[in-house]
Order: structure tokens, then C-alpha cells, then sequence
């Protein structure tokens, strides 16, 4: 339930306040893909890719796309998954996760050949977007790691 909250507030976030904000370098942080990290990290791998697969979906339906609808779903199911998995502690499975999701859309987005996104559109803007989603990356997991010690160390 506050996974699916979490992951709506980011994306109306995301499109109304974050997409608006003239960055440097043309990007924005991907507060969707950090909210699907966040949750799977504290909900586990099944949890991460449900809830990632559904996040994709409202994004690729909500204005303004330039993918076909299902691409996005499957990045973020597939992240999801592996952010609940875990790669060692948290902040290598956030940095593992945020380096990896771009890849495997640029990867989706060659395997259905879409005209409408190029290597150009690739190369300009995800290299930026993976930097600032790296420096807000911090709150994510202050905000999953936050009472563990106490739960773990009972």
C-alpha cells in the first residue's frame, strides 16, 4: 500500500514538478525508478517487480511519452525485481539499479526498433539523468534503511 502511494506521489512529482525544472544538462532525476527501488528493497524481489510493472504502466501512459506503452513497464518490473534481490547492501543495489535501468531501456528500445528514440536522444540525455538520480538517490535509502538497525539488532 505505501509502496503504490509512494510510487504515485513520485510520478505525479515527476511529471507536474521534476520534468518542469530547467537542470543543467537537460536531465531530471527519475523519482519513479527511485521509489520502485526504495520499495523493493524493503518489500523484496516479487513485491519489487509487481509494483515496478505496474509504475511502468502509468508512465508509459502518462503524457508526454515518446516510447510505445509496455517499454518502461518491463525496465521497471525487471528492476524491481533485482532491487529486491539485493546486490550486497543498499546503496550497491540503488547505484547497481540506477545504472542498469537506462541500459536495459536503451536495450528494449533497440529490440522493437522504435524510430521515434535515437542514439542521440540516448546519449544526451540518460547520462545526466543517471547522475541526478544518483545524488537524490540518498533520501531512497535513508527512507528504506531508516529502523532496520533497531528491528535487525533485537
Amino acid at each position: 500500500m505505501i509502496g503504490g502511494l509512494s510510487v504515485l506521489v513520485a510520478l505525479l512529482a515527476q511529471v507536474m514538478l521534476v520534468n518542469r525544472v530547467p537542470l543543467p544538462g537537460g536531465g531530471a532525476p527519475d523519482l519513479v525508478l527511485l521509489a520502485v527501488i526504495g520499495a523493493a528493497l524493503g518489500r523484496g524481489a516479487q513485491y519489487g517487480a509487481v509494483l515496478g510493472f505496474c509504475a511502468g504502466l502509468l508512465a508509459d501512459i502518462m503524457p508526454p511519452t515518446a516510447h510505445l506503452v509496455g517499454q518502461y513497464a518491463f525496465v521497471l518490473a525487471v528492476t524491481g525485481y533485482v532491487a529486491g534481490r539485493g546486490a550486497g547492501g543498499p546503496v550497491t543495489t540503488v547505484v547497481l539499479c540506477v545504472l542498469m535501468a537506462p541500459l536495459l531501456a536503451a536495450f528494449v528500445v533497440g529490440l522493437v526498433s522504435d524510430p521515434r528514440v535515437t542514439m542521440s536522444t540516448l546519449t544526451d540525455g540518460v547520462p545526466t539523468t543517471v547522475v541526478y538520480t544518483l545524488l537524490v538517490s540518498p533520501i531512497v535509502i535513508w527512507l528504506t534503511t531508516r529502523g532496520r538497525e533497531a528491528r535487525f539488532s533485537t
